[in-house]
């Protein structure tokens, strides 16, 4: 690929997630609690800072398994405040086990949060075509539907630009430049 989109820089780590994972279709309840930690630590941060802290993240919130995180307590929280291999912001960690519980209550309405993220976008990856990253939008009308409706299942840390990103991360939208090979790979 030689006209990939210009965010994915030279970094070999952040060339893999934008060859191979941003912008694929996601129907992996456990892989979708991920990114929602995931885009929620990220506040405030470069994407490539929790790129690097992926592996450490996993470990640290066994493998994100939402029924896991549920139970963290007290001196779990206190654990991962001292753990260098991921971010160690107080009001993200508590937001991440928050969001367990609101995760597996959204999946016990609607049987499953595959179902429920997806009808945000009508059950359709949004094919754009954007030719330049300044006209990517940091959040659209779906995006703002997508963070009023977490926060009113008790979601923390989802407001409409982090909604956005979650949405591009997980091919809820295709956001590859229209040049970019990525962007017709998923458009079929």
């Amino acid at each position: 690929m030689t006209t990939r989109c210009p965010w994915a820089g030279s970094d070999p780590l952040y060339l893999r997630y934008h060859d191979e994972e941003w912008g694929v279709p996601v129907h992996d309840d456990r892989h979708f609690f991920e990114m929602l930690v995931l885009e929620g630590a990220q506040a405030g941060l470069a994407w490539i800072t929790v790129l690097r802290k992926r592996e450490g993240y996993r470990a640290a919130f066994d493998g994100f398994d939402p029924a896991v995180v549920t139970g963290y307590d007290d001196r779990r929280v206190a654990a991962l405040l001292e753990n260098p291999a991921i971010i160690r912001n107080r009001l993200k960690i508590e937001s991440a086990v928050g969001n367990a519980r609101a995760f597996l209550r959204v999946q016990a309405e609607h049987g499953s949060f595959d179902r429920y993220v997806w009808r945000f976008v009508d059950g359709r990856p949004r094919q754009n075509r954007w030719r330049t990253l300044a006209e990517v939008p940091a959040e659209t009308p779906e995006s703002r539907a997508m963070s009023r409706d977490l926060k009113r299942h008790g979601f923390r840390f989802v407001g409409p630009t982090i909604c956005y990103a979650f949405m591009q991360a997980t091919g809820l939208v295709n956001d590859h430049l229209a040049d970019c090979p990525r962007h017709a790979a998923l458009a079929r």
